[in-house]
């Protein structure tokens, strides 16, 4: 696309992206640009994107092609006028006076048609990938102090083993890599997932990103929570007038188990809409990648390990586009991985030792087994009886010499009110019960 630049005349003399420090206020790391120069884009780009949506469009007013394209009025003027003279776009009357509608000319639309088929995006537009990498990093997950008390507090409707919450915290507080193990049904997934609680504040997620000539598609509704205000804190970005570029979205939880595959970290290119996806580790900045279930997945797992190295260790990743271009970005994640398998049989000691912190999720205590059997009872809404769970204990979990994990309460518990549900039964749940759903739940050889 850069070899096109010199069909358009300069708008501007010099770039002009609006910059800001880290340590200043988050709104003021994205306001809203208010000329060509202030967006990051080149006019040439601009243009592209303008023919492109109003031909997907067919006839727009000023108004709704500044909500397609997110940008202001004045620039978006600003381009219109530029595009006008060259002839690309037309006015349009409009009916019963109302606001005037622009329109593609025959030469408009061989414009549009022409951007199509360079780049299939279509939609607001990007932010220039250094813009981007500075509210990054303002937004960081590893600029936030953890305690105890906040360890506590977003675990106190949790039950977990004695101390994991200790061996967690300073592991959450030192922005390293945890590498989490344990017998499956222990409850790491669960206990990893709600790491996230901390950062309870919203940030700013930008639609896409702008590298060299090429827009990388970046928000993404699996992983992106959009911020409801009426249910949420307060933000981060208080200033409402920020560059609508962003969306103001919940820390993003990204997890992947057995179905991960090498191609899923790299950039994505879709040679049928002709638009680039962002990878998984990168729609997981400012928020927790989860790689559960580590040793099962669709990679070789030394190869998927090595991937990490330099990230963890610099906090930036690299990618590359079709074209061969090698750019780095940044990689500001809470990374966990979580295994069921023997760690020392998926890395080797230096790999482990760059981890920090080994954090092992193991049996429960009676006790705990006690403790977790009465919340759920209480979630489910079924009374608590503690001589059903010393039943359980003795007359099941001993004889079988059957371990205590942190899922049995509740699906021992879902299937006993399945069957008591299906009889009609009122009341609380009797030791046929839990034996009935004992022997449906586990195996026997």
């Amino acid at each position: 696309m850069t070899g096109h630049a010199t069909q358009f005349p300069s708008l501007v003399t010099e770039s002009s992206i609006a910059t800001s420090s880290a340590d200043a206020p988050l709104r003021r790391l994205a306001p809203r640009p208010n000329t060509v120069s202030e967006t990051g884009l080149n006019e040439h780009f601009l243009a592209e994107l303008i023919a492109k949506h109003l031909y997907s469009a067919g006839t727009l007013p000023l108004s709704e092609l500044s909500d397609r394209i997110a940008l202001r009025g004045p620039v978006l003027e600003q381009m219109l006028n530029f595009l006008r003279a060259q002839a690309y776009v037309e006015v349009r009357s409009s009916v019963d006076s109302g606001p005037r509608r622009y329109a593609l000319t025959d030469r408009g639309r061989t414009l549009a048609l022409d951007a199509l088929n360079k780049s299939g995006y279509l939609g607001p537009a990007p932010v220039p990938l250094d813009d981007y990498a500075r509210v990054v990093a303002a937004q960081s997950v590893h600029r936030r102090v953890i305690t105890k008390q906040q360890m506590t507090a977003a675990f106190s409707d949790m039950i977990l083993g004695d101390g994991l919450l200790d061996q967690l915290g300073p592991a959450l507080h030192s922005g390293r890599a945890i590498f989490i193990y344990g017998p499956p049904g222990a409850g790491k997934t669960y206990t990893a997932q709600r790491l996230v609680r901390l950062f309870d504040e919203t940030i700013l997620i930008p639609h896409a990103i702008y590298i060299g000539d090429s827009v990388i598609q970046f928000y993404d509704p699996v992983y992106h929570r959009l911020a409801d205000d009426a249910e949420t804190k307060p933000s981060v970005m208080v200033d409402e007038e920020h560059d609508p570029r962003y969306l103001q979205c919940h820390r993003p939880i990204v997890m992947t188990g057995g179905e991960l595959t090498s191609d899923m970290l790299e950039l994505r290119y879709d040679a049928d809409t002709r638009q680039y996806q962002a990878p998984l580790q990168l729609k997981a900045n400012n928020g927790l990648y989860l790689l559960d279930d580590l040793g099962r997945q669709r990679v070789d797992t030394v190869d998927l390990l090595n991937r990490w190295n330099v990230p963890m260790e610099e906090r930036r990743d690299f990618l590359s586009l079709g074209s061969g271009e090698h750019f780095p970005v940044p990689f500001e994640v809470v990374l966990v991985f979580s295994t069921n398998l023997d760690p020392t049989e998926l890395a080797d000691e230096a790999f482990l030792r760059r981890l920090g912190y080994k954090v092992h999720f193991g049996y429960l205590t009676e006790h705990e087994f006690t403790a977790i059997w009465k919340q759920v009872c209480e979630q489910v809404g079924t009374p608590f009886n503690a001589a059903l769970v010393r039943y359980v204990l003795d007359e099941l979990y001993a004889p079988n010499n059957v371990p205590l994990l942190a899922c049995h309460p509740r699906d021992l518990i879902t299937l006993a009110l399945d069957r008591v549900h299906y009889e009609g039964r009122d009341g609380g749940l009797e030791p046929a019960d839990v034996v009935k759903a004992w022997d449906s739940y586990f195996i026997k050889l």
